[in-house]
């Protein structure tokens, strides 16, 4: 592309040669060919924006979500974490006691959660653990067991709260170039109602759909098995009845099809890390610990555990200075229908 001053130092040649003048550097003239100059530059700027949004391989932002509806695909949203959070009180009652819907806890770093539905602590009862989702979508409410650990507002009798497990299932929205390669997928693999990649990019149009396996004459001639899995692993039975439903109204007739959950490959995790020297080694293995439990979602369905991968999660976490792996002793194979989840997870420091 042409730079501002080429633009112009082309201008003055144009005009010396058909009127035999040169106008002398700051004149009035100068200083309107030099201010027309930019405004031609402008439009080079401009001219070069609309080629790139007007191709999927280049495009950006909103105009690559109108490529990607050309297709019949739209941007996945962000998806908010869910998990559960132990609601423990301060002596046993002989009377019930109500957490609602709605009440808000906090991990140290104020993400905050609430509760998806009423509980009740029952009579004699000193704990109950009740359904939470983060409230803001994203990533940042994937937290580990222990994170959270206080209330907006504690409800009647409840002196405390705690999350055993780990919150997970949070998506940032859709980067624009994992969409970009699903819109360059459909023309690498034309969907035409019977192939494979017809049943494939139909299982991901759904919002928590993340991968998507098809499993072609799985009993026979005239028969196909679409295995889905979403962040947080096996997708829900609804979600499944949902997908079966959408793929009834367009496959091929008496197809037999059935939607599936994937097949699980327990993967039992052993590392040895070394803290780098003057950082807090407790806070170094949680991330470690963090970055393990978020690489196994269900966009592994079948891939390989590959033990090169797992390390190279765990030197590029903050704070890393060596690790050793200690299980699993090999790569971990996965067929197309199966979904490495993760077992046992044991991160201690290394001696």
């Amino acid at each position: 592309m042409k730079t501002v001053e080429e633009i112009y130092r082309e201008m003055l040649s144009c005009f010396g040669e058909n009127t035999g003048l040169e106008p002398r550097e700051g004149c009035d003239l100068s200083a309107r060919l030099y201010a027309v100059a930019a405004q031609i530059y402008s439009l080079y700027i401009q001219a070069d924006w609309v080629v790139r949004q007007a191709f999927p391989q280049t495009a950006a932002g909103e105009y690559l979500d109108r490529h990607a509806q050309l297709r019949g695909l739209k941007r996945k949203p962000a998806v908010a974490a869910e998990g559960a959070v132990r609601f423990t009180a301060g002596e046993i009652s002989s009377v019930p006691r109500v957490v609602p819907k709605g009440t808000v806890c906090m991990t140290a770093g104020m993400i905050r959660f609430e509760t998806a539905e009423d509980a009740v602590l029952a009579p004699g009862e000193k704990t109950v653990d009740v359904p939470v989702q983060a409230l803001e979508p994203g990533k940042s409410g994937n937290v580990s067991a222990g994170s959270i650990v206080s209330m907006g507002v504690a409800p009647m009798g409840i002196a405390k709260c705690v999350n055993p497990t780990p919150c997970a299932g949070g998506a940032d929205a859709e980067e624009d170039g994992a969409l970009r390669a699903r819109v360059l997928e459909t023309f690498r693999r034309l969907p035409n109602g019977a192939n494979s990649a017809f049943y494939q990019q139909g299982a991901l149009t759904f919002d928590q759909v993340v991968a998507a396996a098809v499993i072609p004459r799985p009993r026979g001639v005239g028969s196909v098995d679409v295995i889905p899995a979403t962040l947080s692993g096996r997708p829900s039975q609804e979600l499944l009845n949902e997908m079966k439903a959408y793929f009834d109204e367009r496959r091929e007739i008496a197809v037999d099809l059935q939607v599936k959950q994937p097949r699980t490959v327990p993967v039992n995790v052993a590392v040895q890390v070394e803290s780098q020297e003057g950082r807090d080694k407790e806070q170094v293995l949680a991330e470690v610990e963090g970055a393990i439990r978020g690489w196994f979602t269900g966009e592994l369905l079948g891939q390989r555990v590959l033990r090169a991968r797992l390390g190279e999660i765990i030197y590029h976490c903050d704070g890393v200075a060596n690790y050793a792996i200690t299980a699993p002793a090999a790569d971990v194979e996965a067929e197309a229908d199966q979904l490495p989840v993760l077992g046992a997870l044991r991160v201690e420091g290394k001696t």
